[in-house]
């Protein structure tokens, strides 16, 4: 592997280590940001709702799968789950979850991204969540395109660069990510590339006024109806051509793979 691969699969095998929770103050360093994770219900509304309605006795990728929460939740409604990752701290993680919910119809395994060990045409559906920023975005579509099925989707939840307050918040800590990762939030011609190899890319755009209930997290009473009004204002306001590429994250569904 070369040099960004091997620090990509270092820096993950430590935030999974669950030796990490021992040095409460190396976690909170290293985790600051999972704050932020609180706000996004209408983005993972979306992509759960997507998965339930399109997994169900599919074969279904976990592309980069972490600790494997998705791939769980994809055996959990009905798929043949797979869940590959390049660090393997993260893949013994998932392996042991699924172990102790019980399931079979997971499967997980140490693997390059950009050079998966599958077949061509493999998958029926594939979940790319917070992955491609991680990667020589180039590769990562050929690969993706190559296993997916003529028929397939995939769908795509990351995270983007044009906000300046956004990319000021990146900046100001470096520890919470690789330095690949931090030069390769995605862009619009990023997602422009995926119509090389898709003929249709659908894009959805969240978060942006939603971020200030972070401030209440943990206040329920406030935070609960504060994140839904605000998810309502971000609903109509990221309908906006300029200022959606503003937004957070964007999910985008690749279809109709040119074949």
């Amino acid at each position: 592997m070369k040099d960004r691969k091997h620090q990509e699969a270092e820096f993950h095998d430590i935030l999974r280590d669950e030796k990490l929770r021992d040095n409460s103050l190396e976690f909170e360093r290293l985790t600051s940001n999972y704050k932020f994770y609180s706000i996004t219900r209408r983005s993972q509304n979306f992509v759960d709702s997507f998965l339930i309605n399109n997994c169900s006795g599919r074969r279904v990728l976990d592309y980069c799968c972490g600790d494997g929460q998705i791939t769980v939740f994809l055996a959990e409604n009905g798929a043949d789950a797979f869940g590959i990752d390049i660090s393997p701290v993260s893949i013994q993680n998932a392996k042991i979850e699924v172990e102790k919910k019980g399931l079979k119809n997971a499967s997980f395994f140490v693997m390059d991204a950009e050079k998966l060990e599958f077949d061509d045409n493999f998958f029926d559906f594939i979940i790319c969540s917070g992955v491609l920023h991680h990667l020589n975005i180039g590769k990562a579509y050929q690969e993706l395109f190559r296993v997916i099925k003529t028929g397939g989707k995939i769908i795509c939840d990351e995270p983007l660069v044009y906000n300046p307050i956004f990319q000021l918040y990146r900046k100001k800590t470096p520890q919470l990510r690789t330095k690949w990762e931090a030069e390769h939030i995605l862009k619009k011609k990023d997602i422009k590339l995926a119509e090389k190899y898709f003929g249709k890319v659908e894009k959805r755009f969240f978060h942006l006024f939603t971020l200030f209930a972070v401030l209440f997290r943990n206040v329920p009473f406030i935070f609960n109806p504060f994140l839904a009004f605000l998810g309502f204002i971000d609903s109509l306001i990221l309908r906006m051509p300029l200022v959606k590429w503003w937004a957070w994250q964007i999910v985008f569904i690749m279809s109709r793979p040119k074949k």
